[in-house]
């Protein structure tokens, strides 16, 4: 899907936006309106609807956790070992945007060249994004050495972002599966082994690999990130279980390639292609499943300045999602269970903060306690739990943090940057004009390599 470029689009989003942030303004301000024995009520009647979904999620997470444990068995072979069973159906692309990607790209070559895999049915897709450092002429030296490499190139104006990238490649894939990448990616070698029979016996047209952050100690803030990829896997599954949805977080993404075909490929008019696909997929009848061994590993951000540009990209483009199909999620073309989770989670991820901000504004105008707060504290202790169980699970690749008390107390602090965030990108979505930008993460590439043995801790 192409970005049709029109101020149409971006206005339309810009008045969902403005209505987003009244609606929110007068949930967070009315309830100061009322008699202090009646203002708790909207909030009481919240916390008990949100918290009892927030508390079943982590609960069906928790309880495919003790499973996990339960079957936990050294690994059988599996067919795709074999060349002589490997069905040429089961070809798979591995597909990378690469953009000023000198230092980890020669990394994630050699990574894919150790992946186990039948020969010729795997190709590795780099697009060369219009890269100004060193990396086409490294693409050109790997390309010498690795006959799997294929090479496009765009010119850095060519616009789209990732998902042009993406669009850009797309009409030359042969495989029946995609896996897309970020070029810092670090796989285990037997990852496809595991994830196609995985996506195959379950009928996903896309699955998504748990994110495991492979330079969790360098800092406090790199430990946080870490143990938020946790957080997000247990509430990935325990959502899955509940009959909800789960989502795309774009590198370590297997997708089908005729049903990314029929969406109409990859959306240029977004900032985050992956939570877009991930409802237009959900609106064409397509499911989407979620692995949590084997992980793909990934940096995560070192510094503030950098953790604020991500997240105000993931925030801009969540709620992006939302405005845009919001027709077709309150349709028929959904079933009720998955309604009640997306409307559950829309109004704890995107709503909650700015009713919360609302709330405190209401609360030091009037001199009135805060009425939405105790929501607030209820989901972010049930993250805390929900952090807890994930890194206490059995897991491969790089350890996870311990979640000793004080470690899950400066996580649940750390959470709250959501609630900064998301109002300062809802204010600025309603307010600014709108300027298509795909801010990139910087890969540094320089720490030691983590262990991608399939050891579990």
């Amino acid at each position: 899907m192409a970005a049709n470029g029109s101020t149409t689009a971006t206005d339309r989003r810009r008045v969902k936006a403005s209505l987003f942030l009244i609606a929110c303004f007068i949930a967070g301000l009315a309830p100061h309106a009322l008699e202090p024995t009646k203002s708790v009520l909207p909030a009481l009647t919240l916390t008990l609807i949100l918290g009892i979904y927030s508390l079943r999620t982590v609960l069906l997470g928790l309880r495919r956790r003790l499973v996990a444990q339960a079957a936990v068995s050294p690994p059988e072979p599996l067919p795709l070992q074999n060349p002589e069973c490997a069905a040429i159906e089961s070809a798979v692309d591995v597909v990378v945007a690469a953009r000023d990607e000198e230092a980890v790209i020669g990394r994630l070559v050699e990574r894919i060249a150790q992946l186990r895999y039948p020969a010729g049915q795997l190709l590795l897709w780099v697009v060369d994004d219009g890269s100004e450092d060193r990396t086409p002429q490294l693409l050109e030296d790997l390309r010498s050495q690795y006959p799997f490499l294929r090479l496009v190139r765009r010119g850095r104006d060519a616009g789209g972002g990732k998902s042009g990238a993406l669009n850009t490649v797309l009409p030359e894939l042969e495989g029946r599966w995609m896996l897309v990448l970020d070029a810092d990616a670090q796989l285990q070698p037997d990852v496809l082994e595991r994830l196609l029979p995985f996506a195959e016996a379950g009928g996903w047209s896309a699955v998504q690999l748990r994110k495991a952050v492979v330079n969790a100690d360098v800092n406090l803030l790199t430990r946080a990130q870490a143990m938020e990829m946790a957080l997000d896997a247990v509430v990935q599954e325990g959502r899955l279980d509940a009959g909800g949805v789960a989502e795309l977080r774009g590198n370590g993404q297997l997708l089908l390639r005729e049903a990314i075909q029929a969406c109409g490929g990859f959306n240029e008019a977004t900032v985050t292609d992956d939570l877009d696909l991930s409802f237009r997929l959900l609106l064409e009848g397509r499911s989407i499943g979620v692995l949590w061994d084997p992980p793909v590993q990934e940096e995560a951000v070192l510094a503030l300045g950098a953790l604020w540009r991500q997240r105000q990209r993931w925030a801009e483009g969540g709620l992006q999602r939302f405005f845009d199909y919001w027709p077709g999620l309150v349709s028929g073309r959904l079933n009720l269970s998955q309604k009640l989770d997306l409307s559950s989670f829309f109004l704890l991820q995107y709503a909650l903060p700015v009713v919360a901000l609302a709330d405190l504004l209401g609360s030091l105008l009037t001199g009135t306690p805060p009425a939405i707060w105790p929501l607030s504290l209820v989901v972010l202790c049930l993250s805390g739990l929900a952090i807890r169980q994930g890194c206490r699970r059995p897991s491969e690749g790089p350890a996870l943090p311990s979640a000793d008390p004080v470690s899950l107390v400066l996580t649940i602090l750390y959470l709250v940057h959501w609630f900064v965030v998301i109002p300062w990108v809802v204010v600025r979505m309603a307010v600014l004009p709108k300027r298509l930008v795909w801010a990139k993460t910087l890969h540094i590439g320089t720490l030691p390599e983590a262990d991608l043995s399939t050891q579990v801790t």
